[in-house]
């Protein structure tokens, strides 16, 4: 005889269904290796914070190594569905999740102002986006902790001369210096993605600058990127009015040439 499911128990169990399928817009993939997650989590714990942001918690697979071992856990998840999942397995700690686009969170009102350290199984499709607004605030951020497709971690690592050396290098190596802490291969998680992916650890440099450089660093930093193949010159023409200045030979270098630094010092240096 089949058996007929209780009214009370079906809206779970429809819940469950629909969390159980990966959605595309969300750019999920949901961790299915404990063995990983156990090691991301104690990367996380390692680093001793009393505040951890949590990005796109999921299923919770690293949410529950983590409640109940930070002073204050917040995590926030853009999909609704989740967030009723989410309520529902810990009713107790309904406070900690938060529904909302991470993109879109004010951060100033998280923590009382206080320093956190920034972790998550990041979709791959708003990973670079994530290491900018952690850039806008990195200084109540002092560590990311985040998994990012490996081309994308390389990216955000890479040095000066190197294929991958671009916008995104050269702004974050003058907030961040980061390495990747290990891969993982597809098979860990459930839909597998198509790539390998790689937790990086992000941590804040001492470089001092003013709000005014920092907004002209990366000014320059993405005028000189327009055309990867082409001179900081003719990168650069529209943006120096003085044409004396960068007909020096110097100009001649193409934007990968420049280490994050040099980018400072020119954008201190050069009027526009």
């Amino acid at each position: 005889m089949k058996k007929i499911m209780k009214p009370e128990n079906y809206s779970n169990f429809v819940l469950i269904k629909m969390i159980n399928k990966a959605k595309k817009s969300y750019g999920q993939h949901f961790l299915i290796q404990q063995k990983i997650i156990d090691r991301i989590a104690n990367t996380i714990l390692h680093e001793k914070f009393a505040n951890v942001l949590e990005i796109g918690p999921g299923k919770a697979a690293l949410t529950k190594q983590l409640l109940g071992k930070i002073d204050q856990f917040l995590a926030v998840e853009a999909d609704k569905d989740m967030i009723e999942f989410l309520h529902n397995l810990y009713p107790l700690n309904k406070d900690v999740f938060i529904q909302a686009d991470f993109l879109k969170l004010n951060l100033d009102l998280l923590f009382s102002g206080e320093s956190f350290l920034l972790c998550g199984n990041f979709p791959y499709n708003i990973s670079s986006q994530i290491v900018f607004k952690a850039i806008q605030h990195s200084d109540r951020i002092p560590v990311l902790i985040g998994m990012f497709q490996k081309e994308m971690a390389q990216r955000i690592i890479s040095k000066p001369g190197s294929k991958d050396y671009g916008i995104i290098s050269a702004i974050s190596s003058l907030y961040y210096s980061g390495k990747i802490e290990f891969d993982i291969g597809p098979g860990n998680f459930n839909p597998p993605p198509k790539v390998v992916s790689s937790v990086l650890i992000l941590k804040r440099n001492k470089i001092e600058m003013s709000e005014d450089e920092k907004k002209r660093t990366r000014l320059l930093i993405k005028s000189s990127f327009q055309f990867r193949r082409k001179t900081l010159r003719n990168n650069l023409k529209s943006l120096i009015k003085d044409q004396d200045i960068i007909a020096d030979k110097y100009f001649d270098q193409r934007p990968e040439d420049i280490a994050p630094l040099e980018y400072l010092r020119l954008s201190r240096e050069l009027n526009y």
